[in-house]
């Protein structure tokens, strides 16, 4: 599937530019959300958030939406019969505000069958961990309690199964001797920030496409001996 061939994002009136109405689903802190917004703002991604949808009301990220004058609704998940009729509630908010892709940012919910089909291949999640390792909760106590060496993130669309859905981009830290949950997730959290932005920039340019499970970067230029060794060699 080429992506670009869909052309998610439309021209900004005025301009001729193409740009991305993306709607953000959040839980808690939001920083994830906090470096989409940056990222929109300063220009360096072709796209701009709609709106902000949390599941939980006291959610920090909501508070970093409305610094920045963006729409925020707040859906209690307790307050709906089923995870369908959630999703279909979360469907119609964002097809209000004409979203084009769904980036899931510490969003602690699995998507249903309602969201999958009203975006199909416009759902994006980042997860703090190398994919397929360590997929669900605490990935990052997941790799320090196994003794890995490197760990990271996965920037993936989302599917039906738990963090399984194709990989889009990914980044390593290493893991030292001392190193908690805690110290691992900061170090992961930095690199989120800066691949996340990035996969939302690709998407909006419609450089991305799916073979399969490959997906494959148009225009990207692949690094020659760039590797991280831990401990190194």
């Amino acid at each position: 599937m080429n992506l670009s061939d869909q052309s998610p994002a439309k021209a900004a009136p005025g301009t001729g530019k193409r740009f991305l109405k993306v709607g953000v689903l959040v839980s808690g802190n939001g920083s994830n959300l906090q470096s989409i917004i940056d990222h929109c703002e300063a220009g360096s991604i072709p796209a701009g958030v709609a709106c902000v949808i949390s599941n939980k009301a006291d959610a920090f990220a909501l508070e970093r939406a409305r610094n920045h004058s963006i729409p925020c609704a707040v859906l209690d998940h307790k307050n709906f019969p089923d995870r369908e009729s959630f999703d279909a509630a979360m469907v119609r908010i964002l097809r209000e505000h004409s979203v084009q892709l769904v980036a899931l940012a510490g969003f602690n919910r699995i998507v249903s069958p309602v969201m999958l089909e009203a975006f199909p291949m416009a759902i994006l999640n980042i997860h703090p961990a190398l994919l397929p390792a360590f997929p669900g909760n605490r990935a990052q106590r997941q790799a320090v309690e196994h003794g890995v060496k490197i760990a990271g993130c996965t920037v993936h669309f989302v599917d039906s199964g738990t963090d399984s859905g194709p990989i889009i981009s990914q980044a390593a830290v290493p893991v030292f001797g001392n190193d908690t949950e805690e110290t691992l997730s900061r170090r992961i959290l930095k690199e989120e920030h800066k691949i996340y932005p990035t996969v939302i920039r690709l998407y909006a340019e419609g450089k991305i496409r799916v073979e399969g499970r490959r997906v494959l970067i148009s225009q990207a230029q692949e690094p020659v001996d760039l590797f991280l060794e831990n401990p190194p060699l």
